[in-house]
């Protein structure tokens, strides 16, 4: 499959996903563009099977070369919670809930996972998949990023928070970073 590798678009309506996305496109001479699309979003237990789903409904609705993602925070002594429903959780109880519901806990083991899907019209999804554990904080830290970015420090960083660095900081070690890099590496290859 050979696709243009400067026509690629990026449906979210995050913009914060989309810039740090676009920043590691721009280093392997990829040109991502933003599609401020709402993904089509299926409840399911797997973030790559969420964000294929979202990638190839984008791809038939715009007939255009699209990537989606789908992204979890699992906490290791809630079980993996909130997981792939991690946008619902933060939305309806937000950084306060969980932490609250951390209260007393002190294994405060977490990682972020993300799931990088592309799909061109026609064509099936194939999916990127990018890990980083860290922990938990007892509370938030932090006004850049978003998300749950406040409440977790990286075990690879340096004790901050997400939320406390720039985003070329966060984009040497976080999830989302880690999937689009396996994703530019690939789209990279398949376009020579």
């Amino acid at each position: 499959m050979r696709e243009d590798r400067s026509q690629v678009y990026f449906a979210t309506k995050n913009k914060g996903k989309f810039l740090e996305a676009a920043r590691i496109a721009k280093s392997f001479r990829i040109n991502l563009r933003h599609l401020n699309l709402e993904k089509e979003e299926i409840q399911a237990s797997r973030l790559s099977d969420i964000a294929s789903f979202a990638a190839l409904e984008a791809a038939k609705t715009t007939n255009r070369s699209v990537v989606a993602d789908d992204s979890g925070f699992f906490v290791k002594a809630l079980h993996g919670f909130p997981g792939p429903y991690s946008s619902y959780v933060y939305d309806t109880i937000g950084l306060q809930g969980i932490l609250k519901i951390m209260r007393g806990v002190t294994s405060r083991t977490a990682y972020f996972q993300a799931a990088v899907a592309y799909c061109a019209p026609r064509h099936h999804p194939v999916c990127f998949t990018g890990i980083v554990n860290g922990t938990v904080t007892r509370r938030p830290k932090g006004t850049q990023g978003f998300g749950y970015d406040p409440i977790f420090v990286p075990s690879e960083g340096d004790g901050r928070t997400f939320a406390q660095m720039d985003i070329d900081e966060k984009n040497l070690l976080s999830h989302r970073a880690r999937a689009f890099t396996a994703f530019c590496r690939w789209i990279a290859r398949e376009s020579h």
